[in-house]
């Protein structure tokens, strides 16, 4: 089978990375993948060198890039001299340009939408842009019953949950050598937030108020993500707080992970929040919002603690519980997070994907 993933713009988030993992593990099983994206992506392309899959440029990822018709004639010319069995739009911004190529199209290949949310798309867009899916792949079984309830193209629909690289994400002892390592100081609990600045979905502004809230002694709390160095500095000075800092982008998400305390999640909405997996997979002990498919695994005082999307006061309080626990108690949340996590490996996501191509291909 020959499958090509496609990607648009460029950057590091939740969902390159997954296109990244996904096509590296089908890679290493043996599948022959490739990958359309733009020229100006040279991140994964750098990543993906050393499994040597082969890379199409067909985005120059300038304004208004998806309103330019040179970048779907590459993609068309790509998918058509290629000869896919399979293509699949790993956004909504890059389903875009796939459900626009496959009129153009002189192949047929089947066509996969991986939707990571369970926002509900438009009308208009889910008869003139997603019913040129054969597949819809959700990432959670809570968006996958959402979607149904909705009838969402039901019988398009299939859960394959995200995956995490467990082979870089585990708990490592040494928190004291990589503290001082990274510059964080030695003698405050801190907490993490992971995520690109997003305040309307990951509502990294509302931690943050509830932190300042909160007014937990010798505490610290990261920002980790795209921006957040710009926009905690401004509200760290509304909130009147000195103890929050936005490190913006940075590769080494598993060392900030061990070398902190606890992590928190405060999203509006998600999929599976690969995020909320790797802190786990590291054995932190973890605050988030129930978003999206994130109560199929996370269960309060077992693996972690939990609120409700929004419940901001509860998130507070729940933030000085975790500052207030034992040894002991710690102890116990942190094995059965990293016994969570293992259930999520890239691997067993790449082998379901592997059962979905051919459960495609064998269709008339």
């Amino acid at each position: 089978m020959k499958i090509l993933q496609v990607v648009d713009g460029y950057g590091w988030g939740g969902t390159k990375e997954q296109v990244y993992l996904t096509t590296r593990e089908l890679r290493k099983k043996g599948v022959d993948v490739h990958i359309a994206l733009s020229f100006q992506y040279k991140e994964m392309v750098e990543k993906l060198r050393p499994y040597d899959v082969p890379v199409h440029f067909f985005e120059n990822h300038l304004k208004n890039a998806r309103y330019r018709f040179e970048n779907y004639k590459r993609l068309i010319k790509i998918i058509d001299e290629n000869r896919f069995d399979v293509v699949i739009g790993n956004s909504p911004h890059a389903f875009d340009y796939v459900r626009i190529a496959k009129i153009f199209l002189k192949t047929k290949p089947k066509i996969i939408n991986v939707k990571r949310s369970g926002r509900l798309p438009s009308f208009l867009s889910k008869y003139l842009k997603y019913s040129a899916a054969d597949r819809i792949v959700v990432v959670s079984k809570n968006v996958e019953k959402f979607l149904r309830e909705k009838n969402f193209f039901p019988e398009k629909l299939v859960t394959i949950q995200s995956g995490i690289d467990l082979s870089r994400f585990k708990p490592n002892p040494e928190k004291a050598q990589l503290r001082k390592k990274l510059g964080l100081p030695l003698d405050k609990k801190i907490f993490i937030n992971v995520a690109n600045w997003n305040p309307q979905v990951k509502a990294q502004d509302k931690l943050l108020e509830a932190f300042a809230r909160a007014n937990i002694p010798d505490s610290y709390l990261i920002f980790v993500g795209i921006d957040t160095d710009r926009h905690i500095e401004t509200l760290s000075k509304k909130f009147g707080i000195k103890n929050a800092v936005g490190l913006g982008f940075r590769k080494e998400i598993p060392d900030l992970l061990n070398a902190s305390d606890f992590f928190v999640l405060s999203s509006n909405l998600e999929g599976i929040a690969g995020a909320l997996l790797q802190a786990m997979a590291t054995g932190k002990v973890v605050l988030s919002t129930l978003a999206g498919g994130i109560d199929e695994y996370l269960v309060d005082g077992y693996n972690g603690f939990s609120v409700d999307v929004g419940d901001f006061e509860s998130l507070k309080e729940k933030m000085i519980k975790m500052s207030k626990i034992s040894e002991e108690d710690y102890k116990k949340l942190s094995e059965n997070a990293v016994k969570t996590a293992q259930s999520y490996s890239i691997e067993k996501n790449a082998e379901k994907y592997i059962k979905l191509f051919e459960e495609l291909l064998n269709e008339k």
